[in-house]
């Protein structure tokens, strides 16, 4: 498939400082619904190859030059070929309409980016991990369940986006009523859309914060609207997802496989975290009943939060040690 050209901007614009022991470049591929996605590699300073090769996306409604981005450089630093992309629909990538999200495209974005590095000259394609962050923890968790080319995938501090929207947080709106009248909402706001002619948007973080905001809003905040790790083109900087974005996960759960995953699959997660709940109870949905647990983990990081394991916070949180371990082992 060919890639559509991308307004790609070239100068570094990201949320962190360049490594000057990786090198960088803008590259393009394109997914199996023709979508042409946008990534930042990350390439040891000269290195020959073949190399163990990591693509790494999320938070869900962050940008590849957010945290998605430090991940990858970091990694490259410790000797791994790595990509950090935006999700269709947002970003720098394409699909139109825009920030509209969906399980099984996402799930295909991650998939589309093993394409890429199975066929890159610098990768070893028997070598491939993957990491998601937040919503896109839950996303690389069902990749690994569809995609056998994946050797070793690491969930930080992970959503599952289909539990919280059918749901709620910690499950409060568990009913058959409350989907309903979520349900109807989002089909009177398809109808005011295309009475309006456009779509629109959800709202980011909130802004101004909230005096009563609960502490996870404002740790987003703190994240996202602030010079910590705000970005021009960061969905959850700005002016969020379409209201009907996530429509779809309404109905449908993914990791329903995940007990089959034979691949290594690390979940790390703060235990100070609002949704710690979604990575032990992925972790303990992956065990249960399943023949493959020897290479599966759960590791909590003591007194972090959800944005702690984005950028590290205040606490260096992010057990990029840990990782380096993971992956050269399971990339070996």
């Amino acid at each position: 498939m060919k890639a559509e050209n991308l307004n790609m901007t070239q100068a570094w614009d990201k949320t962190f400082f360049k490594s000057e022991n990786v090198e960088h470049s803008k590259v393009a591929f394109v997914n199996r619904y023709g979508i042409t996605l946008a990534a930042d590699l990350y390439m040891p300073k000269g290195a020959a190859g073949p190399l163990p090769a990591i693509a790494v996306c999320g938070p869900f409604g962050a940008v590849k030059e957010q945290c998605a981005g430090l991940y990858a450089q970091t990694m490259a630093e410790r000797g791994f070929l790595t990509l950090a992309f935006d999700p269709s629909f947002t970003g720098e990538s394409g699909g139109n309409v825009r920030y509209m999200a969906s399980p099984d495209i996402n799930t295909e974005d991650f998939m589309a980016a093993v394409d890429y590095l199975s066929l890159h000259e610098k990768a070893d394609p028997a070598r491939i991990g993957i990491i998601g962050i937040c919503g896109w923890g839950g996303m690389a968790i069902n990749t690994a369940a569809l995609d056998t080319r994946v050797k070793a995938t690491a969930a930080m501090t992970m959503y599952d986006m289909t539990r919280v929207n059918a749901k709620g947080y910690f499950d409060s709106e568990d009913s058959e009523e409350a989907r309903y009248e979520k349900r109807a909402a989002m089909c009177a706001q398809r109808i005011a859309d295309l009475k309006a002619g456009d779509y629109t948007l959800g709202g980011g973080v909130v802004d101004p914060l909230p005096e009563d905001a609960p502490y996870f809003v404002k740790d987003y905040y703190d994240y996202y609207k602030t010079a910590r790790g705000y970005h021009p083109r960061s969905l959850n900087s700005n002016g969020g997802w379409n209201v009907i974005g996530c429509e779809s996960f309404l109905n449908q759960p993914i990791l329903q496989y995940s007990n089959e995953i034979r691949s290594a699959v690390l979940v790390v997660h703060g235990d100070a975290a609002h949704s710690c709940y979604f990575g032990k109870d992925a972790y303990a949905n992956m065990v249960k009943d399943s023949k493959y647990t020897d290479n599966k983990e759960l590791l909590l990081i003591p007194g972090a939060s959800h944005t702690d394991l984005y950028d590290g916070g205040s606490k260096n949180a992010i057990p990029f040690d840990k990782l380096d371990t993971f992956f050269h082992t399971y990339l070996n």
